[in-house]
């Protein structure tokens, strides 16, 4: 324990007060959480679509700039891992539990209940609701993990800074980067993370109830879904003492595997025309209509208003409060790589499969409602999935394999998280103690476990909100940081190519 740094004390502490105030005072952490995520929402939904849509624009300059050349690296590095290997840690890192979770239930629900704009359950709701799914999992979302990864990866690569959020602050805050500052923007960074993705293994924890519940009947409450965390927590801590290559590679590939099963079942047995109709027509209005939903407010309709306050910028924050965790885990795995085939990798690929995971699951589930083959947006987002699943052959033993593709991609997601907080406390150790990657997979279950108990759903979401804001600015610092580093060093290599001329 003597790699420990101030920042470890600091946010267990901070994390410490605030499971204790949810476990006795429960109905009040649950309206303070829920009176801040309202403030946020409704007067900074502005800023969070300006911050996000910067962040693409950043990404789309770095892939056209000379910048793209440059490697996350030294110049002869080597990536660690194959393509193949690489997107599937980006895949089972980055979303996979959400995109289990919200595949079919977002689709149906901007279809049936809560379409953006169009009349609900009408044709123009139907491609309101992939387009909006699109945009809401799309490029913007990538960008955010993006820029968090390039500028640690960079930094850490290139320049053999420590692995830490503030250690990519140098270019901006100077000598202030290693002192009470830096230790501020880490102990943010560290605490924005466990928030992050205990509400993710929140989310994963409810649909294994669901699933289980669709299955056997057992019902669904907190007390399955405490069991179930418990049970989850003794795997990933498992899979935790294996170590990054044995454990999380040999899970990550598991779960590419169990994922590609599950959507080519849903592929050849669903409306496979109409989904693939619908993902054409989907993905041309979404690249047609980037740049007006990435900047749309309604600032003259309070139910539209209310629209982009409960779905974007939900989103939004959900990716700035897990990016901390997804940016630092794909930056270790992306070294050797230039910033362009970086950058188009990132966004590019996991966005593309995302789309098709959507057309296929919620293309289909709309089917089924359209058709009036199965009612389901009177359903729990849980059960959306499984329910889709059962209306199809094959339906029971695909939704085992859906449950064990949520186990796999809990115990994936707790397993990175627990390496990458251990390595944020540690001053940026390759190789945090075990006994600290212990205690921040405690950490991640038990705050799971008090959102659930304080809140349920509405709990892991209020928490999200919050978190992501104070990091959205460090985000800012960040992008400006990698920015300024990048145009130092092509000033330097241009000078040394002047003085060969010369």
């Amino acid at each position: 324990m003597k790699k420990l740094t101030v920042v470890f004390w600091i946010a267990l502490a901070i994390l410490l007060f605030f499971m204790v105030f949810g476990i006795f005072v429960p109905q009040a952490f649950e309206n303070v959480t829920a009176g801040l995520r309202e403030q946020i929402s409704s007067t900074l939904g502005w800023y969070y679509l300006l911050v996000v849509t910067g962040f693409v624009g950043v990404c789309a300059f770095i892939v056209v700039s000379p910048f793209g050349k440059i490697k996350l690296g030294k110049p002869d590095d080597k990536p660690d891992y194959s393509y193949l290997t690489w997107f599937a840690m980006l895949f089972s890192a980055g979303m996979g539990i959400g995109l289990v979770f919200w595949g079919a239930a977002e689709p149906i629900s901007h279809f049936m209940t809560d379409a953006p704009i169009a009349e609900t359950g009408s044709d123009a709701a139907i491609l309101e609701a992939m387009r909006y799914s699109f945009f809401h999992w799309g490029v913007h979302a990538w960008a955010i993990y993006a820029v968090v990864a390039m500028a640690l990866a960079y930094f850490k690569f290139r320049h053999d800074a420590p692995g830490l959020i503030s250690g990519t602050l140098t270019p901006v805050l100077g000598k202030y980067a290693k002192g009470p500052v830096g230790n501020t923007v880490d102990i943010i960074a560290v605490v924005a993370t466990v928030i992050g993705v205990s509400s993710t293994l929140g989310f994963g924890a409810v649909q294994i109830n669901g699933g289980l519940d669709y299955l056997l009947g057992i019902g669904t409450n907190f007390s399955i879904q405490f069991i179930i965390i418990c049970v989850v927590t003794v795997l990933f801590m498992i899979s935790a003492y294996t170590g990054l290559n044995r454990g999380i590679k040999i899970l990550s590939n598991v779960n590419l595997w169990l994922a590609f099963t599950l959507f080519i079942f849903m592929f050849a047995f669903g409306p496979t025309l109409f989904n693939l109709n619908l993902f054409t027509e989907s993905l041309g209005m979404y690249i047609q209509q980037l740049p007006s939903m990435s900047f749309r407010i309604a600032p003259f309709n309070e139910d539209e208003r209310a629209w982009i306050d409960g779905w974007t910028i939900f989103y939004w924050a959900w990716w700035i409060s897990w990016s901390p965790f997804v940016g630092s885990f794909i930056a270790r795995v992306s070294k050797g790589r230039t910033l362009r085939e970086f950058v188009l990798g990132v966004l590019l690929v996991p966005s593309v499969v995302g789309f098709f995971w959507f057309a296929v699951f919620g293309g289909s589930g709309i089917f089924l409602e359209q058709s009036g083959q199965a009612v389901l947006s009177d359903l729990a987002p849980e059960a959306a999935l499984f329910a889709v699943l059962g209306n199809f052959p094959l339906g029971a033993l695909m939704s085992v394999i859906a449950i064990m593709l949520i186990c796999t991609f809990f115990i994936t997601s707790a397993d990175s998280g627990t390496f990458i907080l251990g390595m944020q406390t540690t001053n940026g150790s390759l190789t945090p103690p075990k006994t600290v990657k212990l205690i921040w997979g405690l950490m991640l279950s038990a705050t799971a476990s008090i959102l659930l108990f304080t809140g349920g759903l509405q709990g892991l979401e209020n928490a999200m909100i919050i978190a992501a804001l104070p990091f959205s600015v460090i985000m800012i610092l960040m992008t400006y940081s990698l920015i300024k580093s990048l145009q130092i060093e092509k000033n330097a290599l241009a000078a040394r190519e002047a003085k060969k001329r010369s």
